[in-house]
């Protein structure tokens, strides 16, 4: 791994936010060759550079080479459109340039977008050319032939060959609020899908997905910084209100379409869709109650569809990446959650034993997989077949993988280094690396990992540096997520680097993962069940207790919360609903009324507004205002359109009918995403430690 060295001058916040943090110049979207010849990547340029570039890498010499530069290929800065800047969103993606591609099946053309412009890079040739098509494009992705490029531009999935002729749509709306071949807000920001368009394995057809979004309520999203521009409308699916309609059909590159067989009423959510040269293809569909999810084979020519298998739950049934899909000898490969545990089932075989699958990775003559044994800070990678299971990550800390052919990169996380290292195997044995260009963290994480309570939650607790147990008594400052589908403690370094400076600035930091949170098993997760707020909170003050029993220097009577989206609820919770533990709290990006969040992820945990109004009335902040007796502090970016600043706006309004002193920061022109321009972002934290520190009566 190459890392390179800050100046001493850079303070750690500007750096981090610089460095977007310390994960700049890390490789990731791996495609290997299935001959094992090559790869190809997307990495920055540095750890300081935010411009993402195309990679190959010779396996034979280690060789790397740029494929696709924006630098070169644009000749200038990148201008991204709406349809661009919506998907970056969705994906948490703050970073610039190549940020996805794909390729054929052999891994020779790849495709990609820049300023909405679809380009695509030869592989063996090393050339790489922009397409003239329609713009701006969305999703380009090569038929598995390498002969053609599908794309979405201008809500219809086009196709165009890949010397550039031909380009025509094949799939179009028939009207407003229509779209084709683009995955909906619900699948992007909550199911896990990004796509929505699938090549057949010949190249001659496509799985679409058709969007309707007419019933869906508008929303939008002012800026009131600039009062001259006009609101963003977006449809925005709160819970209870109707979702976007999806439809599938099979289109053909001779103009027929085949309309699939599915039940879109009873089954609402496409969850996925598997199309490979492995089975039949397969789709994966949801309930809207989410407690049944079908794997239904489908017939391209007559669009009929078969169940194959029904998950059913009494809570929900959890989407699991990279399932359904099948082995080369033609079982069903699937994740079930079962006596404790999500287990992994090939045909009618549990193959994965007593560890916690969290997801699929690759099926052929054998299935790639990650899962977690009994430790959750852990995730490796194993693969199962007939034979058994075999781990193929050795060393502790947090683990994943991409395969093509024999050959596997490995990419891992640990404390004991800053950074990934990536790792190529063939065949089980390292040949190779591919190198990380991130930078090198100014500071080492001293962190404690723990398992606490009779629930055995697990907490990482931070001392200032050099701090000296019984040396004297330490402020609090509890930063938790403590939500569902986001683990905080982690066996890696980078995810106590923020953590380290906050405890550096006089505080013990302690950080828990509760109940509803992964890789404990389905029966962990649905505890939160219709009670988010009462488990979750409980868990948190729980394992404060717990660990101050055991680390004296930890003063209960000065004790702070923060936290962002689930975290900056659980954060306002902790303030209303428990002031006699906490003494103050930042609530960044809470939700705070649960009817304004979106149909898929509520409805979840907490059932259908209109049949459990009273679990909404519970589990929301805004009756809860006049309780308020601590500091509190509201941070709310004002372009969010995942969770809308109408959640702080209405605590901040209750709170004032009540006659509750609190403070509110909105920050202009910023999304779910925190704020990352240098100067901005260290400015930021600084001003969040000294209000805690003011809210606790500290000094200096």
């Amino acid at each position: 791994m190459t890392t390179q060295t800050p100046t001493s001058e850079t303070s750690f916040l500007r750096l981090q936010a610089r460095t977007q943090r310390f994960t700049l110049g890390s490789p990731r979207e791996f495609r290997i060759a299935p001959d094992g010849s090559h790869l190809l990547f997307v990495r920055s340029g540095s750890g300081e550079d935010r411009t993402h570039v195309l990679w190959q890498q010779d396996l034979a010499s280690g060789q790397e080479t740029r494929l696709g530069d924006p630098a070169v290929l644009l000749g200038g800065a990148e201008e991204l459109s709406a349809e661009e800047r919506a998907r970056r969103e969705r994906a948490r993606e703050q970073g610039g340039g190549v940020l996805g591609v794909a390729t054929d099946a052999a891994v020779r053309v790849a495709a990609f977008a820049l300023s909405g412009r679809l380009f695509v890079a030869d592989a063996l040739t090393g050339e790489a050319r922009e397409l003239a098509t329609a713009t701006p494009v969305v999703d380009p992705r090569p038929d598995p032939t390498g002969a053609r490029v599908a794309y979405v531009a201008g809500d219809a999935l086009r196709v165009v060959g890949v010397d550039g002729s031909a380009d025509r749509a094949v799939a179009e709306p028939d009207g407003d609020g229509r779209a084709c071949g683009v995955a909906e807000f619900i699948a992007a920001e909550e199911m896990g899908r990004t796509r929505g368009y699938w090549w057949s394995p010949d190249g001659t057809r496509l799985l679409v997905a058709f969007t309707d979004s007419r019933d869906v309520h508008r929303w939008h999203i002012a800026d009131p910084a600039n009062p001259a521009a006009a609101p963003t409308t977006v449809a925005y699916p709160a819970a209870g209100t109707p979702n976007v309609k999806v439809s599938l059909a099979v289109v053909g590159l001779d103009g027929g379409r085949v309309d699939l067989d599915w039940d879109g009423v009873d089954l609402p959510y496409l969850v996925t869709a598997h199309w490979s040269g492995n089975g039949r293809p397969l789709i994966a569909v949801q309930s809207r109650d989410q407690r049944t999810v079908e794997i239904r084979a489908f017939d391209p020519d007559t669009g009929a569809t078969e169940v194959l298998h029904t998950e059913t739950d009494d809570t929900w049934v959890e989407i699991a990446p990279g399932v359904p899909a099948w082995t080369t000898d033609g079982r069903l490969v699937r994740i079930t959650a079962r006596d404790g545990a999500n287990r992994l089932v090939v045909g009618d075989a549990e193959v994965s034993g007593g560890l916690q699958v969290r997801s699929v990775l690759d099926v052929g003559d054998d299935v790639l997989f990650t899962a977690s044994a009994d430790d959750p800070t852990q995730v490796h990678v194993y693969a199962a077949d007939d034979a058994g299971v075999r781990k193929l990550s050795t060393v502790d800390g947090v683990h994943s993988a991409t395969r093509g052919g024999d050959i596997t990169v490995l990419t891992s996380w640990s404390l004991d280094w800053a950074g990934p290292k990536i790792a190529v195997l063939r065949g089980g044995e390292q040949v190779g690396e591919v190198r990380s260009l991130t930078v090198e963290p100014p500071l080492t994480p001293d962190v404690r990992l723990l398992s606490v309570g009779e629930r055995g939650l697990r907490a990482a607790l931070l001392y200032p540096s050099g701090h000296v147990p019984g040396s004297g008594k330490l402020p609090v400052l509890l930063d938790p997520y403590g939500g569902p589908h986001a683990q905080r403690v982690l066996s890696t370094r980078n995810a106590y680097l923020l953590p380290q400076w906050l405890a550096d600035q006089g505080f013990a930091v302690l950080i828990a993962d509760g109940r509803g949170t992964p890789g404990r098993g389905p029966d962990w997760e649905r505890e939160i069940a219709f009670d988010p707020a009462g488990v979750t909170l409980a868990d948190q003050v729980d394992a404060l207790r717990a660990v101050a029993a055991e680390h004296p220097d930890l003063d209960l009577g000065r004790v702070a919360i923060r936290g962002w989206s689930y975290g900056g609820y659980l954060a306002a919770l902790a303030v209303l609903r428990a002031p006699e533990v906490f003494h103050a709290a930042i609530a960044g990006a809470p939700v705070t009324d649960w009817r304004l969040y979106d149909t898929h992820y509520t409805e979840r945990y907490l059932g259908h507004p209109d049949e459990r109004p009273e679990v909404y009335d519970r589990n929301s902040l805004i009756d809860d205002a006049p309780k308020l007796d601590r500091p509190l502090l509201i941070i709310h970016g004002l372009a969010d359109d995942n969770v809308v600043v109408a959640h702080s706006l209405r605590l901040s309004s209750a709170l004032t009918a009540a006659g509750r002193p609190h403070a509110l920061l909105p920050l202009p022109g910023v999304t779910h995403m925190t704020p990352q321009a240098d100067d901005v972002a260290e400015n930021f934290m600084l001003l969040q430690v000294r209000w805690l520190k003011t809210a606790l009566g500290l000094h200096g």
